[in-house]
């Protein structure tokens, strides 16, 4: 069983993609991302991954407000990240209405904030967004590579009381060309009891079953469902076959 989790990206309000996590490399799918996240909640799709693009940009939570109506319009469980950098920026998704939140950049750039995110709220509720080049971290909205190497990092914030990571090999971003699988083979031979969601990459609904093969426990899909290269009533049938 794997679960599936649609993103929505957000630039300027507005449900939007990059690829390879490039602002010039924009498209606008939808003006309205509360319609998009209806759609998916009336699919049957019970989680979603929204990113706030404008706040990795500014360093702070900019699209609360997409958050909050997007919360209180569906059912869906939702992880919001981009930009979360204080207990402030916290404080508002939550009361927005965040189920969890995904920190990134602040993992690398104050450990001890984020550190103190896992202790004040636990894992459940805290996920590590880790992003990678080469198995190297990468942060502030893909426009910096680290030398910091994936699985040291990973497994730091596994021992503080983080249990799901996010992953996104940058290089596979909205590219279509599949998911970095034997990277994610790698990290769950190292990490058994990793809740890994795989992201990036994803173009068909093989790529999905793929890593379900390969026992990765989620997956998040943007682009291909966008393009119409996964149509949700496939991901619905998929996901009624596995729940």
């Amino acid at each position: 069983m794997i679960e599936i989790i649609p993103a929505i990206d957000l630039i300027d309000g507005k449900c939007v993609r990059l690829s390879q996590g490039d602002y010039a490399q924009k498209i606008v799918y939808n003006e309205n991302p509360l319609e998009v996240a209806k759609m998916f909640a009336d699919a049957g799709i019970r989680r979603l991954h929204l990113v706030d693009l404008d706040g990795a940009k500014a360093h702070h939570i900019v699209n609360h407000k997409v958050l909050e109506k997007i919360t209180s319009g569906t059912n869906l469980i939702v992880d919001f990240g981009g930009g979360l950098k204080s207990d402030d920026d916290l404080r508002i998704a939550f009361e927005c209405g965040a189920s969890m939140i995904t920190g990134g950049s602040i993992a690398v750039k104050n450990p001890e904030v984020f550190g103190s995110w896992i202790s004040r709220f636990g894992g459940d509720k805290i996920i590590l967004g880790a992003d990678v080049k080469n198995e190297k971290i990468a942060v502030g909205g893909w426009l910096e590579t680290t030398e910091i190497d994936l699985m040291p990092f990973v497994a730091n914030y596994m021992s503080k009381g983080v249990n799901k990571v996010i992953c996104t090999d940058i290089s596979k971003d909205g590219m279509l060309q599949g998911p970095a699988i034997d990277l994610y083979k790698k990290m769950l031979s190292e990490k058994p009891e990793m809740y890994l969601i795989a992201s990036g990459g994803v173009s068909s609904l093989h790529d999905i079953e793929l890593l379900q093969e390969a026992e990765v426990p989620a997956v998040i899909t943007g682009k291909a469902i966008y393009e119409g290269r996964i149509k949700l009533n496939e991901l619905t049938r998929f996901l009624i076959k596995n729940q």
